[in-house]
């Protein structure tokens, strides 16, 4: 029997930098004929995952171009088919594009502004709209805004942080108030969900209710200890210092050192509640731990699960992989704290 490569498969596996197409397919189907069970503190479906990663991202043609986000910028994904009892509007700005996808029934007064991944050198994918389909899925029915923010090498820093400042004021202007929206990032974009919350606070506008952040990347100077002590373990970004977390491609000359590059080195006071998911293994861990702590120190309410020996924003596996089913679930209750 011919089995196909689901349009699901096919999201997680282009986010995964795509050349993992054929092996995760593979190891989908083989992982469902067993019953997903925990081997070694995570599932094995999860461990089966996390094993191609690894193969495929070491692997001494392709490894490379995978760590350095080669493929990530040249990626070309098939169209993504808007779900039934759903609309996405396309939205221009002036220098980006936005998609508000909105479910039929909202019964929300909440919105979810979301910031991707990709390192600062990657655009939207469809990962991420089926990210927002998560999101939409929450507190009775709740609309999404993705952009798709300007990116280095040709658009370094402040451009991203400047289009995610548009995206909040467009949300303001459209009749929301700060206490509506919700700010959601992985990676990249969980360090940027951050850097905009410290610009909002710092230019006296109105702070979003809360933030999510999947393994943030908030410190581009990788000056944290699991840089090193993740530096064998980490699937994606392990045993080599050129991958895209050392590029600097994004600095645009400035410091990494700079708050609004690395939040971590920011004022986290009177920043709003805040949600951390990070993967035990992964090169990026202590961005999280620190951030979260020098945050918890400020005052900020604040949560963090570290997800043992799973990897780079492993959310990604939505409902194929347990631990993020878990992950999700999380976030769901996360967002459902908040009052109407």
């Amino acid at each position: 029997m011919m089995m196909l490569l689901s349009e699901a498969d096919s999201n997680f596996i282009s986010q995964r930098q795509s050349i993992f197409a054929t092996n995760i397919n593979l190891i989908m189907m083989l992982s469902e004929v067993f019953m997903v069970k925990e081997v070694d503190n995570i599932s094995l479906r999860a461990k089966l995952v996390r094993n191609v990663i690894n193969m495929v991202s070491s692997g001494f043609i392709i490894g490379p171009a995978i760590k350095k986000g080669t493929i990530r910028r040249r990626l070309v994904e098939p169209p993504w088919h808007c779900p039934d009892g759903y609309s996405v509007a396309k939205i221009h700005m002036k220098h980006f594009e936005m998609e508000l996808l909105s479910p039929e029934n909202t019964g929300s007064r909440f919105v979810v502004l979301q910031l991707h991944g990709g390192g600062y050198i990657g655009k939207m994918r469809n990962v991420y709209r089926n990210f927002a389909k998560e999101y939409c899925e929450m507190r009775g029915g709740i609309k999404t805004l993705s952009i798709d923010y300007r990116v280095a090498p040709k658009n370094p820093f402040p451009a991203a942080l400047d289009d995610a400042v548009a995206a909040y004021k467009w949300l303001l202007a459209t009749g929301y108030e700060g206490r509506d929206i919700i700010i959601a990032g992985d990676s990249a974009g969980g360090g940027l969900s951050l850097a905009l919350s410290q610009y909002l606070r710092d230019n006296d506008m109105p702070l979003p209710a809360g933030l999510v952040l999947m393994s943030p990347w908030t410190d581009l100077t990788a000056s944290g200890t699991s840089y090193d002590d993740n530096y064998t373990l980490d699937p994606l970004f392990g045993n080599t210092r050129e991958s895209m977390i050392y590029s600097g491609e994004y600095l645009g000359g400035h410091s990494p050192k700079e708050p609004y590059i690395s939040p971590l080195f920011g004022d986290f006071s009177k920043l709003p509640p805040m949600l951390f998911q990070v993967g035990g293994i992964e090169m990026l861990l202590s961005d999280s731990v620190l951030a979260e702590k020098k945050a918890r120190e400020a005052g900020c309410k604040t949560n963090i699960t570290i997800y043992e020996e799973m990897f780079h924003v492993f959310q990604m596996g939505l409902e194929r992989l347990e631990e993020s089913k878990n992950a999700w679930a999380e976030v769901k209750r996360f967002v459902e704290e908040f009052e109407e």
